[in-house]
């Protein structure tokens, strides 16, 4: 045991540890700031007003730092747009081309980690190579504070003086194969693979408009036709038209029961499907306008207040807020382009106020592969004012049974995580295969812990040892799978706003890691991730051990009893204070997720970040070599978001009765979460198996070993030890002591508290008890005692009742509806520890209720709720509710 003196000097060095992490954060969240407010970043930065419009492209963007040697521009010119680069004039005043610059999002808005693109200017010389490029802005935070943007200038350095006809990607290059690889940024594989992407996108979209390379080749349609006439419903459902609705919500305008703009297009090259849309004469006429290799397809406004023509078409006859893609490529339209549409024929057709018939005159186009139109609108941003430009496409593909032989088989790119997953793929399987193994080793823990001893532990040290080095080389600084409290973040907003599979399946550790985290949660709590396979737990107590090894194991200990259970409370408030921050400001939120040292330790690394970080790190590991997790226990956000689903596990650790009366198992736990009843605290509980050593150790477990000597001492037969616990009883034995038989029962986290109206419960009547006990929090006997926090209770239902209707009419947005939820679930956590004080332990059919504690309850509450308010959310989304 420590002294008092000692003691005080671990608790002085926690709360110097508190004290220097926020004052750390301050220096360098304000490093950071200085770093924006000096105009050296890119991150969120304002692009020039009417850029995306603007035919002198140059003018307001610094093309010259991207093609250097370059002294004029051209006008935005071709579909998608790009400008040429020209050099100084000769004797003769004529300007040599030099090359070509372009914007990437005039050509792709292909998003990188935050959702959002990395706006980026490209330059490219008249053979096809890179000759420059600038991150104009991203809104990346991890390369704001995380990883220095210099990083991703770096990694676009890379691509100089390469071709837009080479074979890159990230990784290593593979010769045999035609594969230029690409040095990937460390802790940023997503951001670099969407920017890659953007970068050869783009690169060839311009090269193919240039005749740098040859243009895509698609097969020319050949029709089945019967000459019988469709009907609308008919052409639906063939596939020849398509409708593109857009709300006014979706571009941050107030709410309107009519859409901002509502477009039907479709096909008018298929004989059968233009005869019944224009009529026969309408049809011959068409054709006859047409020259070979040009086709034709309609739109029309069937709703809303704004025109599809754009303004564009007013001054220069250039259709902008309309355009058609098919794959890589894009056509837009100009007043030559454009036919009168007068009426549809087609039973059934739609009425409408605005309409044309769009002639591509480009010959990469068929009408026998998919095709989109695209829709630009300009999006009010309702925190900030401020405008950009977003896309919305539906796609027209005709049906087989329109097209000779069926429709073309298509041979596109695989997507960016698709690769990823095939030139890792060694890697992830190895890393799966070791997820999988620690996974059935700890399944099998009980018969480990029978081999070991509390003098011997290594049938159990030595797996949870391998197991951290594995850890801390192959996942942490190997593949840089430390999984954050930022992933948690992000998978909650895209719960509720946009769910995106291929943002997630872009990191296949962080993905696969995330899968054995959330099973192995609800099976058996945090600990076994945050005990045996989190890379910096496991560090943190690697160097604990070691220094116990190396002579430091007389000042190594814990902080006084009293002082951990106020401290443990801390990774709670750090937790809910992201959370809260990020419905306002994810940027921020991931800035003051600094909290954590995973991404100094092993995704960017402490020579590579400012020094606060440093110190910060190494303050936490020096703080790790005489307090057992110091970072775990009282500041992790991470271990905080995973401790409170582990209130509900299906599997906890053995406990026996005589363990409310001996101490054994608490004095030797590292975590300090077996409380002065022998009861384990699972949402503390980091799985060391120390308890579960001693729970069948006859030498170790002072009840068992008292048993032992009994039996050695009247020559009785020294039996197996029971699942219990306990010897298996061949002769009758003494009753237990009072005293431990009439304390509390260390198996349940709390005492049991059977609800009385579900005790003979069976069948049907149990289920329909259940769903009314998640739904309806009140009770009948407290109504009585406590009629005002039931009557606001019923007063706050109704308004949160009412505020989802008020959602899903689109009248309310969804900042809103989550402050209405919060309230509600704050209110039904009061309620219930008044009225229903209870929670179920273990698997959820099974009827084990327990007494609730606040953090039970909270636990209990929040994330039922968070599940109720995500299927509203996804719900009331699909049917075009929620403001932005």
């Amino acid at each position: 045991m420590f002294s008092r003196c000692h003691s005080l000097a671990a608790l002085l060095e926690r709360c110097s540890c508190m004290a220097a992490f926020l004052l750390l954060l301050g220096l360098g969240l304000g490093a950071s700031g200085a770093h924006s407010a000096s105009g050296g970043g890119a991150y969120e930065a304002q692009l020039p007003a009417g850029l995306q419009q603007a035919k002198d492209m140059c003018a307001l963007l610094p093309c010259t730092e991207v093609f250097p040697g370059a002294r004029s521009f051209s006008d935005r010119l071709g579909s998608p747009p790009y400008v040429e680069a020209y050099g100084p004039p000769d004797a003769a005043g004529k300007k040599p081309l030099l090359g070509y610059v372009m914007l990437s999002t005039d050509i792709t808005d292909t998003p990188a980690y935050s959702g959002k693109p990395v706006v980026t200017l490209i330059g490219l010389d008249k053979t096809g190579h890179f000759v420059g490029t600038k991150v104009l802005k991203h809104s990346e935070p991890i390369l704001l504070l995380g990883i220095p943007e210099s990083a991703l200038l770096n990694f676009n350095k890379q691509y100089l003086g390469k071709s837009v006809s080479d074979n890159l990607e990230i990784g290593q290059s593979r010769p045999d194969e035609g594969v230029l690889g690409l040095d990937a940024i460390s802790g940023a594989t997503v951001t670099v693979i969407a920017q890659n992407q953007v970068m050869l996108t783009s690169g060839q979209a311009v090269a193919r408009q240039v005749g740098i390379l040859p243009p895509i080749q698609r097969e020319t349609a050949r029709f089945e036709t019967n000459g019988k006439p469709l009907s609308w419903a008919d052409l639906k459902r063939l596939g020849a038209v398509q409708q593109l609705r857009v709300r006014a919500e979706q571009l941050g305008l107030d709410h309107s029961d009519q859409p901002f703009i509502e477009l039907w297009f479709g096909d008018l090259n298929h004989p059968d499907v233009a005869t019944s849309l224009l009529g026969a004469h309408g049809w011959q006429q068409l054709q006859a306008k047409l020259k070979a290799g040009e086709h034709a397809v309609f739109v029309l406004r069937s709703a809303g207040v704004e025109s599809f023509k754009g303004s564009g078409f007013v001054r220069g006859g250039i259709y902008d807020r309309v355009q058609l893609k098919q794959g890589g490529d894009s056509f837009t339209f100009r007043d030559l382009d454009y036919l009168n549409l007068y009426s549809l024929q087609a039973a059934g057709a739609p009425d409408f106020n605005e309409s044309a018939i769009f002639i591509v005159r480009n010959p990469s186009f068929s009408p026998a592969y998919p095709w989109k139109l695209t829709f630009l609108g300009n999006k009010v941003d309702r925190a900030t004012g401020t405008r950009s430009f977003v896309n919305f496409d539906a796609q027209v593909w005709l049906d087989d049974k329109l097209l000779q032989g069926g429709r073309p088989a298509l041979q596109e790119a695989a997507a960016p995580w698709v690769r990823v997953w095939k030139s890792r793929a060694l890697e992830i399987s190895l890393f799966a295969v070791l997820l999988i193994a620690v996974t059935v080793v700890y399944a099998l823990r009980e018969r480990l812990t029978r081999l070991a001893t509390h003098k011997n532990k290594w049938p159990v040290e030595g797996f949870k040892y391998t197991a951290w080095a594995l850890s801390i080389g192959f996942v942490g600084f190997g593949a840089m799978a430390q999984p954050s409290i930022t992933q948690v973040l992000t998978w909650f907003h895209s719960l509720l706003f946009q769910w995106t599979w291929s943002l997630f399946l872009s990191d296949p550790f962080i993905f696969l890691f995330w899968i054995f985290i959330i099973l192995t949660v609800f099976l058996f709590g945090r600990g076994l991730f945050c005990g045996w396979m989190c890379p910096f737990g496991s560090l943190s107590e690697a160097l604990y051990k070691v220094a116990g090894k190396i002579g430091l194991k007389r000042w190594q200990g814990h902080l006084p009893r009293v002082w951990h259970d106020r401290l443990k409370w801390v990774k709670y408030g750090v937790f809910f204070g992201l959370l809260t921050v990020s419905m306002f400001s994810m940027g921020l939120a991931e800035m003051l997720a600094e909290v954590e040292p995973f991404k100094t330790t092993f995704l960017v690394g402490i020579s590579h970040r400012a020094w606060p970080y440093g110190l910060f790190v190494c303050v936490i590991l020096g703080a790790s070599l005489f307090i057992e997790r110091p970072y775990c226990k009282y500041i992790c956000p991470l271990g905080a978001a995973l401790a409170m689903p582990s209130t509900f596990r299906w599997f906890g650790l053995k406990r026996k009765q005589d363990c409310n009366s001996c101490k054994a198992c608490a004095v030797g736990c590292g975590s300090l979460a077996i409380d002065a009843a022998g009861r384990i605290d699972h949402r503390e509980c980091l799985h060391c198996l120390d308890c579960m050593i001693l729970y069948t150790d006859a030498k170790g477990c002072p009840p068992l070993a008292k048993e032992r000597k009994r039996r050695e001492r009247d020559g009785l037969l020294i039996t197996p030890i029971g699942a219990n616990g306990y010897f298996i009883p061949i002769e009758p034995m003494p009753p237990m002591n009072a005293k431990v038989a009439a304390g509390p029962d260390p198996r349940m986290p709390t005492d049991p508290a059977m609800p009385a109206h579900k005790t003979n419960a069976r069948g049907l009547k149990w289920l329909a008890l259940e769903l009314w006990d998640h739904l309806w929090p009140w009770n009948a006997g407290a109504f009585a005692s406590q009629r005002a926090l039931q009557i606001a209770g019923f007063s706050l239902a109704i308004a949160a009742s009412m505020a989802w209707l008020l959602a899903g009419s689109g009248r309310l947005s969804q900042s809103a509806i989550i402050g209405w939820w919060f309230g509600w679930s704050v209110y039904e956590v009061l309620i219930r520890l008044a009225g229903k004080r209870y929670v179920k332990d273990g698997p959820w059919w099974r009827a084990n209720y327990r007494r609730a504690s606040v953090m039970d309850m909270l636990s209990y509450v929040g994330f039922k709720n968070l599940l109720i308010g995500a299927v509203l959310f996804i719900g009331i989304k699909s049917m075009g509710g929620l403001l932005g």
